[in-house]
């Protein structure tokens, strides 16, 4: 699963962004333009998408609670609700520090 960086959020639904702070046990909504597919019997990898389509690393573990598809003047959407398992810290500095 991906999510927009909350630095487009000016542009995009609040649903659409990734959460500034994720918090373990916490629910969150999503949403996506275009009919999207979600494994519902256990954790997925949440991702942050950037600039042109760039993903991240892994972000955290997350577990899709449940998914709906609609449409809405014309557009398809998939909207749901995930929630944290895990958040995996990010170690910028020991790679740094490793590749020295």
């Amino acid at each position: 699963m991906d999510s927009r960086n909350i630095e487009e959020y000016k542009k995009r639904e609040e649903g659409e962004c990734f959460p500034k702070n994720l918090v373990v046990r916490k629910e969150y909504s999503f949403l996506k333009i275009d009919q999207r597919n979600y494994w519902l019997h256990g954790d997925i990898l949440l991702l942050e998408t950037g600039r042109n389509e760039k993903l991240s690393r892994s972000k955290a573990s997350v577990i899709v609670l449940e998914i709906a598809h609609f449409l809405d003047k014309g557009t398809l959407y998939t909207k749901g609700k995930y929630k944290v398992i895990e958040v995996f810290m990010m170690m910028k500095y020991i790679l740094k520090d490793m590749s020295e």
